[in-house]
């Protein structure tokens, strides 16, 4: 390994030191000095017509890990070096006072520099739209608002939906769908209604400027979710879901998927979630959910295998204790459970993720899951977390959190010749810490390092430590 744990903390504390050397009353004259040209310049851009508002933002990432996604120190393969670049160009179209067309416009390229993986490059991809909607408010006088088009829908804490888009990273998220959002104001209601109409590819319904082919999901997908939230009791939020999702293989194979990663499935899910402040300085939130219908095993082609019955659960429990001193210091728990398929009966046990394929708690161990599952399908899993987060002054967050992970059975991996597994069902320990910057409205970013000592879950050919780093910069104009 290559970790290099002196120059972590070094990048970090000496980026602390700097910024927390900024005093408020310095941030305060630049939030409120005069108004200059450029700020000028960028009111006007902002809003040039009143009928019509832009806004433009950039970001930059560079990543460099080891290991992620093979556990192999000897690994040729082992050694992720890039960089990506995302710069987005948004608009709203204001065509009546309840009536507005909403646009966003995405280009993310990348630069690659870990060979043998893959020749230091250039890749400049394609451009596309990740925001095409109509969003129609007090339809049919009642309170009730649709969204229509291409938007992203994010629901609870995006357990089981927040991202459409899982094989491009974090450059969309979007889903292709229709929402209509009934607030019931007087009852402390709300419903979402939503039907989703999903393409694995990038040109299913807005063909990109470059089209690269390349798939978005793993699959075609339509779907149905009602979500009902509810805040009618003091300090407690109430929630209820039922999730359609219908996936469909796609009929030609993609450059950036194994063929083996298109299902077929047809799951419904039931569920509910419990949320709230019991007292001063306690949150909580727990939920839970049992899935039915059927789902296609792993084949070595694009067509669908053999369908089997589904029968999984999940649950995401987390328990936050907040101190309310001078560095916002605070300390959470948490437990999270995905069940895994039992080889020994004729049903499929494995809790589907549905829309959420995203790092929602690791960016490291989304790879891992690579030869096993798909990246991101992050399931067949107990989840035990802690945590604590303080500021260590206005502009920083600093989090860290331990993870102790279990797989719920001995799994079954599509690529055994990627993944050997072995004797226990211990994946081992992880480590998170992240130190997120915020100053003023305009610029945001992170330093984010994660640690995975594996553990018997894993063949002593996939047993090696791995660890990821990344240094973000956003700058919304």
């Amino acid at each position: 390994m290559k970790l290099k744990q002196w120059w972590i903390g070094l990048m970090v504390g000496v980026s602390l030191a700097v910024v927390c050397g900024v005093s408020v009353a310095d941030e305060a004259a630049v939030a409120e000095g005069p108004e200059s040209g450029w700020d000028s310049f960028w009111a006007k851009f902002h809003n040039p017509t009143p009928w019509l508002q832009m806004g433009l933002d950039h970001r930059f990432r560079t990543i460099y890990a080891e290991n992620i996604d093979t556990l192999n120190d000897d690994n040729a393969q082992s050694i992720y070096n890039f960089q990506r670049y995302r710069t987005r160009w948004w608009a709203k179209w204001i065509l009546g006072e309840d009536i507005d067309f909403n646009t966003r416009l995405t280009w993310e390229f990348r630069t690659w520099a870990d060979p043998p993986r893959r020749p230091q490059a250039t890749d400049f991809d394609e451009v596309l739209f990740d925001r095409f909607n109509i969003t129609l408010r007090n339809m049919f006088g009642m309170p009730l608002t649709g969204v229509i088009g291409r938007q992203d829908v994010i629901l609870g804490v995006g357990w089981l939906m927040l991202d459409g888009t899982p094989l491009d990273g974090s450059r969309t998220i979007f889903t292709d769908s229709a929402r209509f959002t009934y607030d019931w104001a007087a009852k402390k209601t709300k419903l979402d209604m939503i039907y989703v109409d999903n393409g694995a590819k990038t040109d299913r319904w807005l063909k990109p400027l470059g089209d690269e082919h390349r798939a978005l999901t793993e699959q075609d997908e339509h779907g149905a979710v009602l979500y009902l939230t509810n805040t009618s009791i003091e300090n407690v939020q109430l929630e209820g879901f039922f999730m359609y999702k219908n996936d469909n293989p796609i009929d030609s194979a993609v450059t950036n998927m194994p063929a083996q990663w298109t299902r077929k499935a047809e799951i419904y899910t039931f569920g509910g979630a419990i949320a709230g402040t019991p007292a001063e300085r306690w949150k909580y939130r727990a939920e839970a959910a049992i899935q039915t219908g059927e789902k296609s095993d792993i084949t070595s082609g694009l067509s669908a295998g053999t369908m089997r019955d589904l029968e999984a659960y999940g649950a995401l429990t987390n328990l936050e204790y907040l101190f309310n001193d001078a560095r916002s210091n605070s300390l959470h728990v948490g437990y999270e459970y995905a069940s895994g398929d039992d080889p020994a009966t004729a049903d499929n046990e494995q809790f589907d993720l549905l829309w959420a394929e995203w790092p929602r708690w690791s960016e490291l161990y989304i790879y891992t899951y690579t030869n096993e599952t798909m990246i991101a399908e992050s399931t067949n899993l107990h989840r035990l977390n802690v945590g604590h987060k303080f500021k260590p002054c206005k502009a920083w967050e600093i989090s860290t959190d331990y993870h102790a992970l279990w797989a719920d059975e001995m799994g079954q991996p599509w690529n055994p010749g990627g993944l050997t597994l072995g004797s226990s069902r211990f994946r081992g320990h992880l480590i998170t810490c992240w130190a997120k910057y915020k100053y003023g409205t305009h610029i945001a970013g992170h330093l984010l390092g994660e640690y995975l000592i594996p553990g018997d879950y894993y063949a002593a050919v996939n047993n090696d430590e791995a660890f990821w780093l990344r240094f973000n910069l956003e700058y919304t104009f």
